[in-house]
């Protein structure tokens, strides 16, 4: 059924650019939270749990949350349930000294103070993705990780992962990662320019800056709107919803809300693969 208000822009990633929380990282194959909204009020889902066996990147996990809905979500690619569970460590789990922690980090650039580096593991599709200096730069910063409490060490590669695209030679393409001719990779007849390619320490200090601002609002948003509704809760099951789905209780939820992986040949994994 065809509805106005269901636009590209609401049922794509594309809507939540402009959106705290979503727009950090970039998983193009999301929808907007705005759709989940829509859809939990035109069903009048406001109470109990939903589920999402294909849940992401957490949009739907998040959205529903934020109504005051419990969300149980089944991913199986580790790149989702690291998202997620980082997503979760800051919301629930992170102290005002987490904060310091990651407010110190992009006030020191703590990372180029160490010495040592973690070597960084390749694939023969991910070879060459970066410069030689921003290599050293993410090996440094992954290293400097451990230094870290648990909840710090989550975010903080987190962190790392939503600017890995905009650091690299690489752009997500479809099923595959797209090369610019900057990598020196074998080029088609028109060689590709993904334009400006972030500088390592930048990106990274901009990214924890953008987290931080997004959840620790001024004072002046915080006396505009004191009241909070409760917070639904979220559970995330790693794995296949193959497996998982049969293992759930009957009739646990009050809706489903996912978008399955389309039946074709495709392995769009390999776009994640940085």
């Amino acid at each position: 059924m065809d509805h106005p208000s269901l636009t590209r822009l609401i049922v794509s990633f594309q809507a939540n650019k402009t959106r705290p929380i979503y727009r950090w990282y970039k998983y193009k194959e999301a929808f907007s939270a705005s759709l989940i909204e829509y859809l939990l009020q035109q069903y009048k889902t406001t109470q109990g749990k939903v589920l999402d066996p294909f849940a992401g990147s957490g949009t739907a996990l998040f959205a529903a949350r934020e109504t005051g809905i419990d969300a149980d979500g089944i991913e199986l690619l580790p790149i989702g349930q690291q998202i997620i569970n980082a997503k979760k460590v800051l919301d629930s789990e992170f102290t005002p000294e987490d904060f310091d922690r990651i407010k110190n980090w992009s006030k020191l650039q703590v990372w180029k103070q160490c010495e040592q580096k973690k070597h960084l593991p390749e694939l023969r599709i991910t070879k060459g993705a970066y410069a030689e200096l921003t290599r050293n730069a993410i090996e440094q910063y992954l290293e400097a990780c451990k230094l870290e409490n648990n909840r710090v060490q989550a975010v903080l590669k987190f962190v790392l992962l939503c600017v890995l695209e905009s650091i690299s030679y690489t752009r997500k393409h479809g099923q595959y990662l797209r090369w610019d001719y900057r990598s020196g990779r074998g080029q088609s007849k028109k060689p590709f320019n993904k334009g400006e390619i972030l500088e390592f320490d930048n990106a990274i200090t901009n990214k924890i800056i953008e987290i931080i601002d997004d959840l620790l609002p001024s004072t002046q948003q915080i006396e505009l709107f004191p009241i909070k509704n409760p917070q639904g809760q979220i559970h995330l099951y790693g794995g296949s919803c193959l497996e998982i789905m049969p293992r759930l209780a009957n009739a646990a939820y009050d809706a489903i809300i996912t978008s399955p992986p389309y039946c074709n040949r495709y392995d769009y994994t390999r776009t994640y693969a940085l």
